[in-house]
């Protein structure tokens, strides 16, 4: 009798997963039969760890025979997406790791989509962008006015390079062109080696420009313009998963129940969302693709 509550308590729990991910429109997210990960990359990238834990998650699961990497990011800072592209690569050289972009996969996006071995864009998608950028704000003006000023004691000439109270020396200028040079050199060596493009070829798109989907195939930077499906699609035929392999997607973010409990009485009460808003970071000292 109770072997039979038992197999009927887990007949209910399978049950209980399949039509939620019927209703999410993803697959039974269970560890039964030969699949492909969906792995996406929503926002600005500020933050590697939890992607990273993703992708590690995916490599070492026996049941995900290759995986689609979805990008929907403008871009972010240099150290997340350098860290997120290199797990990438240890990824993809285990498995298949097949790339779709959404509406935008541009700078530190695109950085990350030249780990896979097949790039799909969709003809509208905004992509490219190659470049780097620093920025810093100038208080200097609306200081002036209000009668605040600064006094600076440094160990070093370069130790407040980027202060918003000063303006920028020739000498701050020459280093700090000489850092964006370096770390833009590192991008445009991860294409060519990503995308099988010699340096110099690649020179007349790594200025900084956005490009269409379709003018990003005719440039050599993506494979093919398609859809997410025919991202899973063509992953799905690579590892004989078919043309309609089931898709896995990686568990939900963790929250505690006084977590939950904040985010359901807002959203009841107050018709407000809670959840974590991705953020830039300072305005100062921004490094980033």
């Amino acid at each position: 009798m109770a072997s039979l509550v038992i197999g009927a308590i887990f007949l209910f729990f399978l049950l209980v997963v399949f039509v939620s991910g019927m209703l999410q429109g993803r697959s039974l997210v269970v560890p039964v039969g030969e699949k492909v990960g969906i792995l996406e990359v929503r926002g600005i990238i500020v933050d590697a760890q939890r992607v990273i834990e993703q992708i590690v998650d995916y490599r070492e699961a026996n049941t995900v025979k290759a995986v689609v990497l979805r990008i929907d990011s403008p871009g972010g800072g240099v150290g997340p997406s350098q860290e997120i592209y290199s797990e990438l690569k240890r990824l993809a050289a285990e498995k298949p790791l097949i790339v779709s972009m959404g509406s935008v996969a541009a700078s530190g996006g695109y950085y990350l989509a030249v780990a896979g071995e097949h790039l799909f864009a969709n003809p509208g998608t905004i992509t490219g962008s190659i470049g780097v950028i620093m920025s810093f704000p100038d208080y200097q003006g609306i200081m002036s006015k209000l009668g605040i000023k600064t006094e600076v004691v440094k160990s070093g000439r370069f130790k407040d390079i980027g202060s918003s109270t000063r303006d920028l020396t020739a000498a701050d200028r020459e280093l700090l062109q000489g850092m964006i040079d370096d770390v833009h050199a590192q991008f445009v060596a991860a294409i060519s080696a990503g995308r099988d493009i010699p340096i110099d070829r690649l020179q007349p798109f790594v200025d900084g420009r956005i490009l269409s989907g379709r003018q990003a195939l005719a440039a050599g930077l993506i494979d093919e313009l398609g859809t997410l499906s025919d991202a899973v699609r063509h992953a799905g035929q690579l590892v004989g998963l078919g043309d309609d392999p089931k898709v896995v997607y990686p568990e939900p973010e963790e929250q505690s129940i006084l977590e939950r409990l904040i985010q359901g009485a807002a959203s009841r009460y107050l018709g407000v969302s809670l959840k974590p808003q991705i953020s830039a970071g300072p305005q100062y000292l921004w490094n980033g693709y």
